[in-house]
């Protein structure tokens, strides 16, 4: 067939008899489309965005008061069994609100690599291993804090893995550090004490501009976490504000077509990861490469890291909260088979990543993690090939 250009079109209109104006119920569609779309984008950025990376970074502050406190223990000779049970809790709680969050890592999250920055994995232990034995470097640490943690430490020994290696418990098996879920004993060092703190701080900042690059503020405590030597680490932007108002000045995107397209996008990228990824290769992996390729080995929250990606699919598919005007909404307004099927993915998805027992040790083969990861690339494939084929008609 041949294509038809721009310029042509131009052409012809000229040249024809009869007016060249755009099909009066063509435009009703579009204009109902993109009100229907509209009614999404604020409790999407509200609701689920702003909301989930709030929460984060309040838990994120509770667990830099209780390393701070584990720090000054330390330096005290006392006991700090209780704040460590107590930091890794705050631990899971933020990671949880951080893995919510997995559905949207397009806009600031990647544009500024906190993404890399904070979840950098599998964590290379030899790597942080030879850093805790280093007398050098850990003096350094304990000189300089989180400077030196985030000015020349990589990725690898930042964020919430290397949080996660100094607050649960691992026991050595093979030359290989294996997690039990368990709190740490009590015994850091002062440097390595330091050096959480320094983490935790890192991460925290992180988590915050996260929130402050979407909401366009944070409050004072979080904004005096975020500013150093009397400079704000902001980067000034209102994220939130380019979805709710697209179309308009200043906003990256010319329609909320083109709003819902980058949602549903994220929602496909976290479910390929998660099947392909964060459950393929500890399935297909030897032995060796799977006890070193599980996301959260020392916790062992791996199976409700990949469940709360996916309902960071849901999330941003559905809504946050009852009554949260949604994408679903619109997909359903048009096809409510295909809604019904994208929410019976969502959930079939998350139960078989539930029933699936001590992934950490038992991932390789597993027929249970072969369904979740069907299952995971099912969803995918119907936000990939159907839902996104139905928004940009």
């Amino acid at each position: 067939m041949k294509k038809i250009t721009k310029f042509s079109v131009i052409v012809a209109c000229a040249m024809a008899v009869v007016s060249c104006k755009p099909n009066g119920n063509q435009q009703q569609i579009a204009t109902d489309k993109e009100a229907e779309l509209q009614k999404a984008a604020m409790p999407y950025v509200q609701n689920t965005v702003i909301a989930t990376y709030s929460a984060m970074s309040d838990a994120g502050l509770t667990l830099l008061d209780q390393c701070e406190d584990i720090l000054d223990k330390v330096e005290k000779g006392e006991d700090y069994t209780q704040l460590m049970k107590d930091a890794d809790a705050s631990w899971r709680l933020m990671r949880k609100h951080w893995e919510q969050s997995e559905a949207f890592l397009f806009g600031p999250a990647a544009a500024h690599n906190i993404d890399p920055h904070i979840d950098s994995w599998p964590l290379d232990f030899n790597q942080m291993n030879a850093l805790l034995s280093n007398v050098s470097q850990m003096k350094d640490i304990e000189e300089n804090g989180v400077d030196y943690v985030k000015n020349n430490l990589g990725y690898a020994l930042q964020g919430f893995h290397a949080c996660e290696y100094l607050l649960f418990e691992s026991e050595m098996k093979d030359g290989r550090p294996i997690g039990t879920g368990r709190p740490h004993a009590t015994n850091l060092t002062h440097a390595e004490a330091v050096y959480l703190v320094g983490v935790v701080t890192d991460l925290v900042q992180q988590a915050i501009l996260l929130e402050d690059c979407w909401a366009g503020k944070v409050s004072a405590a979080k904004e005096e976490v975020i500013t150093e030597d009397g400079e704000s680490m902001s980067y000034g932007e209102n994220y939130g504000e380019y979805m709710i108002n697209a179309g308009k000045a200043g906003s990256i995107y010319k329609t909320y077509q083109e709003v819902a397209e980058e949602i549903i996008a994220g929602c496909v990228d976290i479910a390929g990861e998660v099947a392909d990824l964060k459950m393929g290769n500890p399935y297909l992996s030897s032995n060796e490469t799977q006890r070193d390729y599980i996301e959260s080995p020392y916790s062992c929250t791996s199976t409700i890291d990949f469940a709360d990606n996916i309902r960071s699919i849901e999330h941003a598919y559905c809504g946050s909260k009852d009554g949260d005007a949604s994408i679903s909404d619109y997909i359903k307004s048009q096809d409510k088979d295909l809604d019904a099927k994208v929410r019976k993915a969502i959930t079939d998805a998350i139960a078989a990543i539930e029933a699936i027992e001590n992934f950490e040790s038992t991932a390789q083969n597993n027929p249970k993690v072969k369904t979740a990861i069907d299952l995971c690339s099912a969803l995918e494939e119907v936000l990939d090939k159907q839902v996104m084929a139905l928004l940009s008609k």
